[in-house]
């Protein structure tokens, strides 16, 4: 399954990039209802690093252990390590429009593991369907 999800933020691309390499930021760019608890990160995430955390759909925790590739002032890769898809990989790219505004460009690859999940929600709609984008609010006041 693939998403690609862009979005402008009124925030010029150093801020953009300097707000998305802090592991704190992990909380507010994870969209609602989820809610996410960092066990460990570094504070300020590059390539080379791992993310290992929690993300609880509703009732339901997800545990999940993410490693940070390709870290650069134009974006990053974090990619599972450990966690509900057989692979994810998901590219934060952050584009200069001018100034004052950057797009960011959220692009996701996954494949779900075959799991009682899967078959519970239907496999091929899993397969299929797009992800929910991430909250862009907190990236507003960047």
């Amino acid at each position: 399954m693939k998403f690609e999800h862009r979005f402008r933020v009124q925030a010029p691309v150093e801020k953009v990039a300097e707000f998305h390499s802090s592991s704190t930021s992990m909380a507010a760019i994870t969209p609602p209802p989820m809610v996410v608890i960092v066990h460990s990160a570094p504070a300020t995430l590059k390539s080379g690093d791992r993310m290992d955390f929690t993300l609880w759909a509703g009732p339901v925790p997800i545990r999940w252990v993410a490693a940070i590739e390709d870290a650069s002032p134009a974006g990053f890769t974090d990619r599972q390590v450990r966690g509900p898809f057989a692979s994810w990989t998901h590219r934060h790219s952050f584009e200069r429009v001018d100034d004052r505004a950057t797009d960011v460009v959220d692009s996701v690859e996954a494949t779900p593991k075959k799991h009682l999940f899967w078959g519970l929600v239907g496999y091929r709609r899993a397969a299929s369907s797009s992800l929910s984008p991430a909250s862009s609010a907190a990236m507003r006041s960047a």
